[in-house]
């Protein structure tokens, strides 16, 4: 019998903390394809920050054994657990015959710096809609919904707004009376009368030991990695004369992109040495394949650490839109997209799907795929959910953010149509970050306000809106103009968002607008400027670390180290001892000639809890560190012989060792 039903698991989490208040102007990292011309970037999806999202950087390392309302679905065969308050991630997929999990659970939930607000965990099968670089909601609430389909099999219906793309999501998860397969019918709605650039991948984690294959129906890939300079076509398997489909025999990491051939049908799976594994498959919409791997190198070893704790490792086979993650599907006008996913157990014949040869490996897949999920059943049940997509739920179970029901309430009053149909209810109380937008909307007047109090939002109509309220209004608050600034600088008017700033701070000196205007000043680069804004904002908000990180950063960059350093001495050994300020303190050190200082913290030892994936900073000055210490010990000069001597005697500790590139 198939079931429904709401419970919480205990796991050890670190707490994600508030969101950084500071507004993120950094253009995106992941994005290679930039052209530097606006509007053909615009086109083709790419965006020049991640706002109006903020970054989830307020986690730790110190985790304690928290209950986490997950939703589970079971039947006779599978039971599918998912993570309602980070992303809805499916988190477990437990084939109850055998007792086998297919998926890699996570012995611990620990954010860390991967994705596009900060904020990661590795684990569980992730849906990813929106931008390149993991979704806006991984580490986020989702809604989350009941409903029957007409022949009384319950649905866990998971949904969001998304901001950047204003766009909704739809995921409809169930397990039908003896289904061998967990469905997952997904589904996007193109709102707008002109193109839209999508994004959607479904990272799954499974477990990575010596003996997992992974096996696509592919014969060639693109091969992406950070060891190498650009992106490769590479034949499947054998890559170097290596067989890639076994990932443990990869020293870096790397993402391989497989070519589906037109018309076949798309899957992948790991399986082990026993020929037993999980299976995904899809309808023909969601065609992209994709291996990532970490590597055995001790880069990618710390970094599993990192995630997991010692001896728990993975790799993720994931399925997408698009033929690569560097890129965007291009949805036509007022376009639906749907399809369905479906995951199950596969139990291969250990020899074949082990085979050398690679045509036969695949067939015995094949072959068992037509078995669990064969392809006309499959496609029949896609289409039966088209009769049931638009049935409204019968219960909310959750709720996710408010800003879908504000966008309904500006939509509403614009006359324009929803962006959703009734399956998707974003009905919410508003908080206190979208009641001033909702004030602006009824009354046409931005609220007065003494705190910083109404979220980000830079959205076209909203801007619209706020600059009519300015123009016609002799009272504008500090907020107002900070906002306007705001979204002013996210389409590129440089000029707009400083004039709109510094009226901000004719009406009230706010560290807000202070930090605002130093980051326009640093992009600028009149580092003196941009100094003292920080400082003067920084002597405000003495206690706000990501405004100390910023400001650190520019001192060091304005050649004013020092006063970086001066400004550390007087602060609570709380902030002095946060890993990020101390990795700083080691650069100004180096910087100013203080290279016992530098050394004593290398000593004491320290740890970045929001350490990037590919940053080399760590490295970078463990190396300066001791060819500072050396060229000035021994009076020797400073060339490649020395730095050769120093990666010699002086290797790298694991601990520091977040190395993607070798």
């Amino acid at each position: 019998m198939s079931e429904l039903r709401l419970e919480h698991w205990t796991i050890p989490t670190a707490p994600l903390g508030a969101d950084n208040p500071l507004p993120s102007f950094e253009r995106p990292h992941h994005q290679p394809f930039l052209t530097g011309d606006p509007e053909q970037d615009r086109a083709a999806g790419y965006v020049p920050d991640y706002l109006p999202y903020t970054m989830q950087d307020g986690y730790t390392r110190q985790r304690q054994p928290t209950p986490q309302p997950v939703a589970v679905l079971e039947n006779e065969t599978l039971r599918a657990t998912f993570l309602l308050n980070w992303g809805a991630r499916l988190w477990s997929l437990v084939h109850k015959p055998s007792g086998r999990e297919l998926l890699y659970v996570n012995p611990m939930l620990q954010p860390a710096n991967l994705a596009m607000r900060n904020a990661w965990f590795s684990g569980g099968v992730e849906w990813n809609m929106g931008v390149i670089a993991h979704t806006p909601f991984t580490c986020s609430p989702l809604f989350a919904a009941r409903l029957n389909t007409p022949d009384g099999t319950p649905v866990l219906r998971l949904y969001e707004w998304e901001r950047i793309r204003q766009a909704a999501y739809q995921i409809d998860a169930y397990l039908p009376d003896g289904s061998p397969v967990l469905y997952v019918r997904v589904r996007l709605v193109n709102p707008f009368d002109h193109p839209l650039p999508i994004y959607w991948w479904s990272n799954i984690a499974v477990p990575e030991v010596e003996d997992v294959r992974v096996l696509v129906p592919a014969d060639s890939a693109y091969r992406y990695a950070l060891s190498v300079a650009d992106m490769q076509t590479v034949p499947i398997p054998l890559v170097d004369n290596e067989d890639v489909t076994y990932t443990t025999r990869f020293k870096r990491a790397a993402d391989y992109f497989f070519h589906i051939p037109q018309g076949q049908r798309p899957w992948i799976t790991a399986l082990n040495g026993r020929g037993t594994g999980l299976l995904q498959v899809s309808t023909a919409r969601l065609y992209g394949r994709k291996l990532f791997l970490w590597g055995t190198g001790q880069g990618g070893k710390r970094w599993q650490e990192w995630l997991n704790g010692p001896d728990h490792n993975y790799l993720e086979i994931q399925a997408g839109l698009a033929p690569t993650q560097l890129e965007y599907a291009i949805m036509p006008p007022r376009a639906e997209w749907s399809w369905l996913e479906g995951y199950g157990l596969i139990n291969a014949d250990e020899r074949q799907v082990h085979s050398a040869d690679w045509g036969q490996a695949r067939q015995e897949v094949e072959r068992h795929l037509e078995q669990i999920a064969p392809h006309t059943a499959f496609e029949a049940e896609y289409a039966r959910g088209e009769v049931w997509k638009d049935q409204p739920p019968t219960e909310l179970l959750q709720r996710g953010s408010e800003w879908g029901a504000l966008e309904l309430e500006r939509r509403q009053a614009a006359g324009e149509p929803p962006f959703a149909s009734a399956a998707l209810d974003f009905g919410a109380a508003m908080s206190s970050r979208t009641l001033p937008w909702l004030t602006l909307l009824k009354t046409g007047q931005f609220p007065a306000t003494d705190e910083l109090t109404a979220g980000l939002l830079v959205q076209a109509e909203w801007r619209e809106l706020l600059e009519a309220a300015i123009a016609r209004s002799s009272q504008v608050g500090w907020e107002a103009w900070l906002h306007l600034g705001i979204m002013r600088l996210h389409i590129g008017d440089r000029a707009g968002a400083r004039s709109a700033w510094e009226a901000s701070l004719e009406q009230r000196r706010t560290l807000w607008t202070l930090r605002n205007l130093a980051v326009l000043a640093r992009q600028d680069q009149q580092w003196d400027q941009a100094s003292e804004y920080y400082l003067e904002a920084q002597r405000l908000r003495p206690d706000l670390l990501p405004l100390l990180v910023e400001t650190a950063r520019t001192l060091i960059d304005a050649g004013r180290a020092e006063s970086f350093l001066a400004l550390l001495d007087n602060l609570p050994e709380a902030m002095q001892k946060h890993g990020r300020i101390q990795l700083l303190e080691i650069e100004a050190a180096l910087v100013t000639g203080d290279i016992e200082r530098a050394g004593q913290r290398f000593t004491d030892g320290f740890e970045i809890v929001d350490y990037r994936e590919g940053d080399e900073i760590l490295t970078e000055l463990w190396d300066r560190y001791h060819l500072q210490r050396i060229s000035r010990d021994e009076h020797a000069a400073i060339d490649d012989a020395l730095m050769q001597r120093v990666h010699r005697e002086h290797p790298l500790p694991n601990a520091y060792d977040f190395r993607m590139k070798t």
